[in-house]
């Protein structure tokens, strides 16, 4: 069984005062996810909007990450696979 689907992703940054803060937005068509994420510049730091970016951006991504996984590892154990350290492959996922 094959299928594509396509989910939009959507990544907003803001700065000001030298933090920068980031929303990632997933929708899958279905759901709609927002991860969040922020970086706060020392400010004995050179001013470098990018890496605050960088790290505010990345930081968001990987909540929305987590919280795909979450999902994930909950919809395994709804449909009764092994789930958790130990108990290897879930019904051919690896979690």
């Amino acid at each position: 069984m094959s299928h594509t689907l396509e989910w939009k992703t959507r990544l907003h940054l803001f700065e000001e005062d030298g933090t920068t803060k980031a929303h990632a937005t997933l929708d899958t068509g279905t759901t709609t996810l927002t991860g969040h994420g922020a970086a706060h510049r020392n400010p004995a730091d050179p001013d470098v909007p990018e890496i605050g970016d960088e790290l505010a951006a990345g930081r968001a991504l990987r909540d929305l990450g987590q919280q795909l996984l979450d999902i994930a590892q909950r919809d395994v154990e709804g449909v009764g696979a092994r789930s958790g350290p130990g108990t290897g492959p879930v019904l051919g996922w690896s979690l």
